[in-house]
């Protein structure tokens, strides 16, 4: 997300489109949608994963709605403290 455009992007869906935020282990979190809000996400996971191929995305459907998984190395742990502190 160095990239201050997508960056702001992000922000703004963190915190407009995200109910709930997980942290399942140090290299992975889950982001409870709100409804409406896949679409959207799926756009800035795929366009975070063209210019940061370290990130890993995932899309699953609980009891609680739609969950985007995110996922990065180890050596990457950082950036996704970055992107739980919102």
């Amino acid at each position: 997300m160095a990239q201050p455009i997508r960056t702001a992007e992000f922000e703004r869906f963190f915190t407009g489109s995200v109910r709930d935020i997980r942290r399942l282990d140090p290299e992975r979190l889950e982001l409870v949608l709100t409804g409406g809000a896949e679409p959207s996400a799926r756009d800035l996971a795929a366009r975070e994963s063209s210019c940061c191929s370290f990130f890993t995305f995932d899309f699953t459907t609980s009891a609680e709605g739609t969950v985007m998984g995110v996922g990065v190395p180890a050596a990457y742990i950082e950036v996704l403290d970055a992107s739980a502190a919102g």
